[in-house]
Formats: structure tokens, sequence, C-alpha cells
């Protein structure tokens, strides 16, 4: 079996970075220096959301379907530096090889983790082969990368759904709810400044777990509807990723389960 790494990012403002370019006086606050930042892109564009190079990594969530089992994991702050957990989600492509499968990673978790990647000086040459590296099977690259849009290596299933038309994008939680999984339990993207500064880096990451899960279930829908697995193998799978949940005994997964009809 080839493995399914199914992965999530969550951040925040680069509030240092914001600091470096702005030239902001050392006396103003986290807080106060994300306020300027907003206001300022506010104007400029109507929204406050934060380019993707001023996008801080603080957790990567994961979940990776192989022949060992099922199995969720994060990468995240405060255990980790942005860079130690952007260098171990490469050392992962590069150990394993995976298909690597996003909800938007194009749009925004790949390029994010594009520009932290080189502000953090870290290696990920399995990921960036596109068929002139040193491995074995580097040549295969050439045709199936992480890096080409059309190429199954990475495979962004909100993209591909809304067959590369950004007018036909469509919301995770929405559609996850619509196939009856539980989709998000009482937060979004939107929250997770305010996490942060409230100290919960504890429910990002739980939050951030339980999006890869939901976006797990649906490329399982996905491949049975394209044919890659039967209805028996599907029901298998679901029931197999239930069972592996309810054994992890934690409240965000008994909270997700229980939201699961």
């Amino acid at each position: 079996m080839i493995p399914v790494l199914v992965f999530d990012i969550e951040s925040i403002p680069d509030i240092a970075g914001v600091r470096t370019l702005h030239e902001l006086p050392a006396e103003l606050s986290d807080s106060e220096v994300a306020e300027y930042i907003f206001q300022k892109r506010r104007a400029q564009n109507g929204s406050d959301f934060m380019p993707h190079h001023l996008q801080r990594i603080v957790t990567i969530s994961c979940a990776m379907r192989s022949d060992e089992g099922f199995r969720v994991w994060s990468l995240s702050e405060p255990q980790l530096s942005e860079g130690e957990i952007v260098q171990r989600f490469f050392n992962g492509i590069e150990k394993y090889t995976p298909q690597i499968v996003s909800w938007n990673g194009s749009g925004f978790d790949l390029p994010v983790l594009h520009y932290r990647g080189l502000i953090h000086n870290i290696d990920a040459p399995r990921y960036w082969d596109q068929g002139e590296g040193d491995y074995h099977d580097s040549r295969d690259f050439k045709w199936n990368n992480y890096l080409s849009r059309y190429h199954s290596r990475h495979l962004d299933l909100m993209d591909l759904l809304a067959l590369y038309s950004g007018r036909a994008n469509a919301p995770l939680d929405e559609l996850a709810k619509l196939m009856g999984f539980p989709g998000k339990l009482g937060m979004d993207g939107s929250a997770v400044w305010g996490q942060w500064l409230a100290g919960d880096i504890d429910g990002i990451r739980d939050y951030c777990e339980t999006d890869v899960v939901n976006t797990y279930l649906v490329f399982l829908r996905f491949q049975k509807m394209r044919g890659v697995m039967s209805a028996a193998e599907y029901e298998t799978e679901i029931k197999f990723v239930r069972e592996s949940l309810a054994a992890l005994k934690l409240p965000h997964w008994e909270e997700f389960l229980a939201a699961w009809a």
C-alpha cells in the first residue's frame, strides 16, 4: 500500500516578520502589531487576511493510512519551533514518499510551507523532485510529482472536485456535513489567532486534527466514487477509522465520534 498522508496547517500572523518589515517600535505588544497589520491589510484590499509569506505555522496535523494502520498526530508549538515543525513535515515525505492529500493545499497550505521553509532554511529534496534528482525512482517524478497541479502525488481534493475552478470551490465543513461526517466542531480558521492569544494551543491542535480526519473521510468517499474502492472496502475502511479514533480515548475524538451520525 502506498501511504496516504492527509495534512492541514494552522497559522497565525508572523508578528516578528511584521515588526521587521514595517520597522515597528519594540514597545508595541503582539496584539497591537497584529491590529496594525490587520488595519493596513483592510485598507489595501478590504480583508485582514495575511499574505502567505507572513503566515507563521503553529501546527501541522497529519492523518496517515499505511500498512501499519491509521494514525493521527500533530507537529505543534510549543513542543517544536516553527522551523522544526516544517522540517519534520518534509522529513516525513522524505522517509515515506506518500501520496499527500489536502483541502486547498495548493492554494494555501503548501505555498505557506514553501515560504516558511525558505525562511527557516529547511531541506526537502524529495518533495521538490521533478525527475532530476539522485533517487533511484527519480525519473518517475518527471511524470508524477508533488508540484504539478494535475499530478496525483499531491491531491488537492477541493481543487479537483471543483474541476480547477475557484468559482466552484466548496467549504470542507459544509461538504463533510452533507456527507454525514462531523465537519468542524465549535471552531474554524478565523478563530485561531484569538485562541492563540488566549493560550489555547491545544485547542488549535485538536481542531486541526479533526480537519484532517474530515478530509480523509471525504477522500475515502471520493475513492469509492471513482472506483478505486468497492462499496465493501469503503465500509470496512470507515469502520476502521472509527475504531482507530475510539481507541485514542481523547476528548476531541469522543466529541468527533459523538457528532458522527
